[in-house]
């Protein structure tokens, strides 16, 4: 049963249904308990505050919700859940799906295809997820926080790679070390280079944002690795060191 979004209360989960959701979740083992216990907290509340749909026949469960909101709360643990405010609905579809899109060509001529994906965050409207029931399905790319991550970005206007900073980051230090890393990876993509990153982060400054936030959360140690200095600004940005984090 998927839970009434509008109740004013989250129903309850016992400690050994977060733990079974956690499991499928390693990159949590960065949080303190502490932490843990704040980012379950944030999940139900994110839960009962959105509108949730499933799609082309999915059985929406409590425990997908759970992984969905844990993941996306992630992001905002110590920025607060104000920071999805503005849209409320998710819709969760079984594995990638088509969405139509219309382009036009140098000559004028409008060109329409169907473009299979795994999610999109729309500008405004609602969060679109694919969901995999076994692990490994999505090739290494979280796409729950990618597309969250997107919805960050979104918050100073269309998703650009420049979500609002706080006040006591620079705008100037951003737009230089983020122009630089993200030059660097396309040359490095575009020279034919097996990188170690997602080289669908090339795409654009918005995906470079978005795949650089996933490797934030899932793997910090490579993306310190790759880029300290970027590193350095995604933590002032989500408040969090996940590269000096110890595992719980």
């Amino acid at each position: 049963m998927i839970w009434n979004p509008f109740a004013k209360t989250a129903p309850l989960v016992a400690a050994a249904a977060w733990e079974e959701v956690e499991a499928q979740l390693p990159f949590l083992a960065r949080l303190s308990p502490a932490q843990r216990s704040r980012l379950r907290e944030l999940a139900l509340a994110f839960i009962a505050a959105k509108e949730w749909h499933a799609a082309q026949g999915l059985v929406l469960t409590r425990q997908m919700q759970l992984v969905i909101a844990l993941q996306a709360c992630l992001l905002v643990l110590e920025l607060g859940l104000h920071w999805y405010a503005g849209w409320i609905g998710i819709v969760v579809y079984p594995g990638d799906f088509l969405i139509p899109r219309a382009q036009m060509d140098p000559d004028g001529v409008v060109h329409e295809y169907a473009d299979a994906v795994l999610g999109e965050a729309w500008e405004g409207g609602p969060v679109l997820l694919s969901w995999f029931a076994e692990a490994g399905e999505t090739l290494g790319v979280n796409v729950v926080i990618h597309e969250f991550a997107h919805k960050l970005d979104m918050r100073s206007g269309s998703a650009d790679g420049m979500p609002p900073l706080h006040r006591d980051m620079s705008v100037q230090r951003w737009r230089r070390t983020f122009g630089a890393a993200y030059e660097d990876f396309c040359r490095r993509v575009d020279g034919g280079e097996d990188t170690v990153l997602d080289p669908y982060a090339a795409e654009s400054p918005a995906e470079f944002f978005a795949v650089m936030s996933e490797a934030f959360f899932e793997t910090p140690e490579l993306l310190h690795e790759e880029y300290a200095q970027l590193y350095c600004e995604l933590a002032l940005f989500y408040r969090q060191d996940t590269h000096g984090a110890t595992p719980s």
